[in-house]
């Protein structure tokens, strides 16, 4: 159980505070306005046992100096990676923060995950959040006014829906990045979890785990998740692209009509009879499999978070679009909306 006091805080001057969404069938979300993080989802089993299924801290200050994971942030103004932290816009070069190596990731090194949101509006099972990123902060342009809505449904669904408005033309590419295990978090890995992917081909990456450019299909390789297959099958064969990210960290280009929520994945434990589906607008979606958690990650309640501990399904655009023109537009412009959505909806069954 969260303790309300371990996440009632200020951070300059600005007040932070945790919310409970709640629906009929007692689902459970908490949520901060720190990062408009997500801290617990608690979700029953097949025999009604309820637990909390995503990574996380017990209290605030292990969020502010310890997220380095990102566990349950909202992650802009670009999620995932943008090379050589840089990119070219009508005619100039952008030079963004570098905090990956000599690459630019999840928005920076004060990106919107450690940003304190304006609570807009809460109700029993909605919090719509806030946040101004003003012009060149960690180098983008324009001052982006970002919405952040989540709501939880009383089909068992957590609804997000994101929107964006900018006076300057900027790139923006938002997503969350919960850390799930579907077994209840702190158990020690996911390999056994089956996923299904609705996507025929992925974005390959080099050793900095930047995309080449390539579309390449998952046709006779690890990357076929077509149908249901555990995580764990081929997580440590010898391909190259399973080699350079130490597991699966790559983005997955979807096979559904542009710009319409559809179902983009689907994961279920066997143990717990816990399902998982995704729903997304977005092209892409990124699957990580916690490849760079170690045991010296202690979450919850003590417990160490090992490498496979978890895995996350980010609904995005594709990584280095600013400077991948062949890649999905991510590019707002002031007269403009950014508009997207992603839902994880829970249930339970007994098999696949």
């Amino acid at each position: 159980m969260i303790n309300k006091s371990n996440f009632k805080t200020k951070v300059n001057g600005k007040a932070v505070e945790l919310f409970t969404l709640q629906n009929i069938n007692k689902l459970q979300v908490d949520i901060t306005n720190y990062g408009a993080i997500v801290l617990a989802i608690k979700v029953p089993d097949k025999n009604g046992k309820t637990e909390d299924i995503v990574l996380g801290f017990d209290n605030i200050g292990d969020y502010i100096s310890k997220n380095d994971a990102y566990f349950g942030a909202i992650i802009g103004r670009y999620a995932n990676r943008i090379a050589n932290g840089s990119f070219k816009l009508n005619g100039r070069i952008y030079q963004l923060v570098k905090n990956e190596n000599n690459n630019h990731l999840h928005g920076g090194i004060k990106g919107f995950s450690s940003r304190v949101w304006l609570v807009k509006k809460i109700e029993n099972n909605f919090i719509e959040l806030h946040y101004l990123s003003k012009d060149s902060e960690e180098g983008y342009p324009g001052n982006l006014s970002v919405f952040v809505r989540y709501k939880l449904t009383d089909e068992n669904a957590l609804e997000i829906d994101y929107s964006a408005t900018t006076d300057k033309t900027t790139p923006i590419n938002l997503t969350h990045h919960s850390y799930f295990n579907l077994a209840g978090e702190g158990s020690q890995s996911i390999k056994n979890h089956l996923l299904k992917i609705y996507a025929n081909s992925f974005n390959p990456i080099n050793q900095e785990f930047i995309p080449t450019g390539e579309i390449r299909t998952v046709l006779k390789s690890p990357f076929d998740f077509r149908n249901f297959k555990s995580i764990g099958k081929e997580i440590n064969s010898t391909n190259s692209q399973l080699i350079y990210a130490k597991g699966y960290d790559h983005n997955w280009i979807l096979s559904k009509p542009e710009d319409k929520v559809a179902l983009a994945a689907e994961v279920f434990e066997p143990n717990s009879g816990r399902f998982m589906q995704v729903f997304t607008n977005q092209p892409g979606i990124q699957f990580y499999t916690a490849n760079f958690l170690d045991d010296t990650v202690i979450g919850k309640s003590g417990k160490a978070y090992n490498r496979r501990s978890a895995f996350c399904l980010e609904t995005q655009h594709y990584p280095n679009t600013p400077n991948q023109p062949n890649f999905p537009e991510t590019i707002l412009k002031p007269n403009q909306k950014y508009s997207y959505s992603c839902v994880y909806k829970f249930s339970t069954r007994e098999s696949i």
